[in-house]
């Protein structure tokens, strides 16, 4: 690109920065296998703004903080919180950053589950629904499935095989998404994201398809 992506301005970078801040907050003891869960929302956030050339603010807003509701409900509820403290949840992120950034966020999180039907089904089902309705909303997702597939590779343990059981289905999901017309992400970004999802589907076949070693 030439000349370069311009920098964000002052207000902008303090709308970022105080998404950051809360999502250091909000994630301050959790973790991601060997890391910081922090360290999964920025990159989130700056394959965005770097790979998808994203300078919309809202929605880089909404990539640091997609997991806020979905792991620290009762935290951004606060006494606004009941049974399902889900609502008030996104209700405080639309009084702190916007309606716009609260519907975003909501997009890419998950409902509760039917316990009686598989997660992995549910989920799947979800990604699908949510976001045809939001096409911003497939572009935080897709750079987060990118961190989550892609970097399957450095998930250790039982997780290892579980993760790729669950993401492997989501591939041509995205590819259909993200070749939308409607996905607003220039033909070049949108063949880099496709050639995300062709290294994560290698992976994931490395993972689940390798002959069973013999006893």
């Amino acid at each position: 690109m030439t000349g370069g992506i311009p920098a964000f301005d002052d207000a902008a970078q303090a709308r970022l920065t105080e998404a950051l801040d809360l999502a250091a907050e909000l994630h301050r003891d959790d973790r991601r296998v060997r890391e910081p869960y922090l360290n999964h929302l920025l990159r989130v956030a700056i394959r965005m703004t770097h790979h998808y050339q994203v300078r919309d603010v809202d929605v880089i807003v909404a990539g640091l903080l997609h997991d806020a509701v979905e792991d620290h409900p009762d935290e951004l509820a606060g006494e606004h919180g009941d049974a399902d403290p889900t609502p008030a949840a996104l209700a405080a992120l639309a009084r702190r950053f916007g309606p716009r950034v609260a519907r975003l966020v909501g997009a890419v999180t998950n409902p509760a589950y039917d316990p009686d039907r598989d997660r992995h089904t549910q989920y799947r089902e979800h990604v699908a629904a949510s976001l045809d309705r939001e096409p911003w909303a497939r572009v935080i997702k897709v750079s987060d499935f990118t961190d989550n597939g892609v970097g399957v590779i450095h998930t250790v343990g039982p997780k290892v095989a579980s993760s790729a059981r669950k993401y492997r289905p989501l591939v041509p999901v995205f590819r259909d998404l993200i070749t939308r017309p409607d996905t607003p992400l220039s033909a070049p970004v949108k063949r880099h994201i496709l050639d995300q999802l062709d290294l994560a589907e290698e992976r994931f076949s490395a993972i689940l398809d390798q002959p069973a070693h013999p006893n």
